[in-house]
């Protein structure tokens, strides 16, 4: 019985991984969703406006545990995959990465530098901005809306749905969302 449970577990743990988003180079998971872009924070933001999507940045870094959590058990819920397809422009960041990021005020740095300038400490974390580009300067005081942390299904699910309903903007907080939603 030991043996059979072994292996049945050994089988959903093969089954999982095989639907996680693909590893690029940079060491970071590369789903389907995600955008190639220049990381012109001002194009990326028209672009997504274009397409009438909310532009999400995701900071992720090579071996971060949080963030394989993410793309094997979290983003590939099919609720949530359409979610992000069909409502999100989702640009990748490497927090201690090379390529060169234009702030919306036309800084230029490197993405380990701008997580600096951002504030971004840990991975992976999500920071949503706003629909309107005009007069932002620095992407992580103009971010509407900053998730640091792995979460589950549903606060995932809640939090992309909190922002497609500009709840930040409302009266209630997010953590009462996330209770009245998941309840």
């Amino acid at each position: 019985m030991k043996h059979l449970t072994g292996l049945i577990v050994g089988a959903m743990l093969a089954a999982q991984s095989a639907i996680a988003a693909p590893m690029g180079d940079d060491g970071l998971h590369k789903p389907t969703w995600l955008r190639d872009t220049f990381k012109d924070m001002s194009e990326d933001l028209a672009e997504a406006n274009a397409e009438g999507k909310r532009m999400l940045v995701i900071w992720e870094q090579r071996g971060c545990i949080y963030c394989r959590k993410m793309h094997e058990e979290v983003f590939p819920d099919p609720e949530i995959d359409a979610l992000i397809r069909e409502n999100y422009f989702v640009v990748q960041m490497n927090l201690f990465g090379d390529v060169e990021v234009t702030d919306f005020d036309g800084t230029t740095l490197s993405e380990k530098d701008m997580a600096r300038r951002w504030g971004v400490v840990f991975t992976p974390t999500m920071m949503f901005m706003p629909e309107d580009g005009e007069g932002l300067e620095n992407g992580g005081q103009a971010a509407v809306v900053s998730m640091p942390g792995a979460f589950g299904r549903g606060t995932t699910r809640a939090l992309l749905m909190w922002v497609l309903e500009k709840g930040y903007e409302g009266e209630e907080h997010f953590q009462k969302y996330v209770a009245r939603v998941l309840q």
